[in-house]
């Protein structure tokens, strides 16, 4: 039987055998900050063969690769249940997978289930608590069948009256608007953060109601793309899998017959994510699109309060904050600085 390794990637040859090995299945061309990420890589090796890899991030599995043994998907088997054994040591008893769709089924052997797929990847999940559990387990859920049901996903990094303006206006048009909060920590306010400062900007509006959004929002950061052309692939894989998985899970059991962002005429990226959601959330749920705010002539972002507190030039935003973010910001100014100071990103979303 053929045995686990650890991979040390900075071990002079290692690398270039990993890389050497994935390129030979079809995985190349990601960037060093996304093998960075992992956590930990794993090979199995016959012998001193390499014949399969893999890797995980946080509570997912990324750079799955095998070669075909004697007894098809042994070595397959092996691989992932390696993967899901760590990560399971490592406190997380739900995993997720992106994969080829050619894989769909080989993780479906082994308790995977499909969330979303396109022609050119798939996203699976197992463990617990899956979506279904994340979804019902929502405060409020029961009473929104008979009801007009909007949503909006928002990073909010940090809140700004931006926000506050999209959900205002879908608060004057709907029952209820779901308003959920990317959970991914990879921006300057933390999760907790986000989620305090949008609560807090919003405890007024009483038909809105503010979520984690868990898992299942997805965050740009936990997608491989190493089989992608360029960096317009990636954001239309992304952004086609997040919209499916939002138009056949989430807005059915919500209930969420429509979906609103804010425009973005100077965002590339974002032009491409609202273009996609057009094309993929309708009929079932509409897509409405919202000028931006402005303040003087200029549009109200969470990007330029960013870069505000980075030039130590806050005045010149206050106007684009609620009460509540301005105050926090206060509080907290010397703690944010330090994190840019420590090399956090204050650019994207």
């Amino acid at each position: 039987m053929a045995d686990i390794r650890d991979l040390h990637l900075r071990v002079p040859g290692v690398r270039q055998a990993w890389l050497a090995f994935l390129a030979a299945h079809g995985l190349s061309g990601f960037s060093d900050a996304e093998i960075a990420s992992v956590d930990s890589v794993i090979g199995l090796y016959d012998g001193d063969r390499l014949v399969g890899t893999g890797a995980i991030a946080g509570n997912v599995l990324k750079f799955i690769a095998v070669d075909e043994g004697d007894t098809p998907g042994a070595n397959f088997n092996q691989v992932v249940s390696e993967l899901q054994s760590r990560l399971m040591l490592a406190g997380h008893s739900h995993m997720m997978v992106f994969t080829k769709p050619q894989y769909e089924a080989s993780f479906g052997h082994v308790g995977f289930t499909t969330l979303a797929k396109t022609d050119v990847g798939v996203l699976l999940e197992a463990g617990m608590p899956g979506i279904k559990q994340y979804l019902t387990q929502l405060p409020g859920v029961g009473d929104q069948a008979a009801k007009h049901v909007a949503a909006i996903v928002m990073n909010a990094n940090p809140f700004t009256r931006g926000h506050r303006y999209l959900v205002e206006k879908a608060a004057a048009e709907n029952d209820i608007v779901d308003v959920f909060v990317v959970s991914t920590d990879r921006s300057l306010f933390t999760s907790a953060e986000r989620m305090q400062l949008v609560q807090a900007g919003l405890a007024d509006l009483k038909n809105v109601r503010v979520y984690p959004g868990g898992d299942y929002m997805v965050s740009y950061a936990t997608f491989p793309a190493y089989f992608l052309k360029s960096g317009d692939d990636v954001i239309r894989y992304q952004t086609t899998l997040d919209a499916r998985l939002f138009r056949n899970w989430v807005a059915p059991t919500l209930h969420i017959t429509k979906r609103y962002v804010g425009e973005e005429p100077k965002s590339h990226t974002t032009a491409i994510y609202n273009d996609v959601l057009a094309q993929e959330l309708p009929p079932a749920v509409q897509l409405i699109v919202v000028p931006r705010l402005t303040e003087a002539g200029t549009v109200v972002t969470a990007t330029q309060v960013r870069q505000a507190i980075a030039d130590a030039q806050l005045a010149t935003v206050k106007d684009f904050l609620p009460p509540t973010t301005w105050q926090f910001i206060q509080d907290h100014y010397a703690e944010l600085l330090k994190r840019i100071e420590k090399g956090q990103n204050i650019r994207g979303n």
